[in-house]
């Protein structure tokens, strides 16, 4: 599952960091328009990509994050350069870790009858890499060097 760079620093990863609709493990739904806003303010470079949500040390950038249809889709690259990113890669590129978990904070939210909330506006901070997803079908996958601009659709 080697998909380096030819210098072996970077590896790139893209996936569905949030599923709309889908009940996460906290009962919270993300509804379809809920980034909108705050990701035009701030863009992919505004969105920090860091493991296990460890806000001290990034691991990486994101490239591309982008709603569509089905979720949040993200496209970035793990560098082996930051101080844990040598690590993240290494798990990441074995498939010890593939999970997905965002970070963020709540612009607009309903309750839902029997607990949780339907998210209606968030503030994305960051995208984690993690071993156990709060959203079990948030996802990553390692993405060959030759497919590096493969749209949303193909995740």
């Amino acid at each position: 599952m080697q998909a380096l760079n030819r210098s072996g620093e970077t590896l790139e990863v893209a996936g569905y960091a949030s599923l709309f609709d889908i009940e996460d493990q906290g009962g919270d739904l993300v509804r379809a328009g809920a980034f909108a806003v705050g990701l035009k303010a701030r863009g992919p470079n505004g969105v920090r990509m860091l493991f296990q949500h460890d806000a001290t040390e990034p691991v990486g950038v994101w490239d591309e994050i982008v709603e569509d249809g089905r979720g949040l889709y993200v496209r970035g690259r793990i560098l082996s350069t930051a101080p844990r990113g040598k690590a993240a890669l290494g798990l990441v590129a074995e498939g010890a870790v593939d999970g997905l978990s965002i970070g963020f904070r709540t612009i607009r939210s309903a309750p839902r009858p029997g607990g949780g909330r339907d998210l209606l506006q968030l503030d994305l901070w960051e995208v984690s890499i993690v071993t156990f997803p709060m959203l079990a079908q948030a996802r990553l996958r390692v993405v060959e060097p030759s497919k590096a601009r493969l749209s949303a659709s193909a995740a």
